[in-house]
């Protein structure tokens, strides 16, 4: 089965991975969630990435994209590939 990337923005720091889990794995099977962390502190940065089934992620995101999370809107949409970095 074919697994799908997306982005949940707009976190809550309360936020917990399980949280995520549970509200995404109504749509379809979740293989992995990541709450994104500063490399520094480990504090969540505010967003994360939750791998779930291709066929039902469409769904997901068009119905979790805006909905309340601990006082905040949350933006919900497929992940998009990461822009190669620059060597520094």
């Amino acid at each position: 089965m074919t697994m799908k990337s997306i982005y949940v923005g707009n976190l809550p720091f309360s936020a917990s991975e399980d949280e995520l889990r549970t509200m995404f794995a109504s749509y379809g099977n979740v293989q992995s969630v990541k709450i994104v962390t500063d490399r520094d502190t480990g504090k969540p940065r505010g967003f994360a990435f939750v791998q779930m089934d291709a066929d039902r992620a469409g769904t997901a995101v068009q119905e979790l994209n805006g909905r309340q999370m601990g006082g905040r809107t949350l933006r919900i949409n497929e992940a998009q590939e990461r822009a190669p970095r620059s060597p520094r």
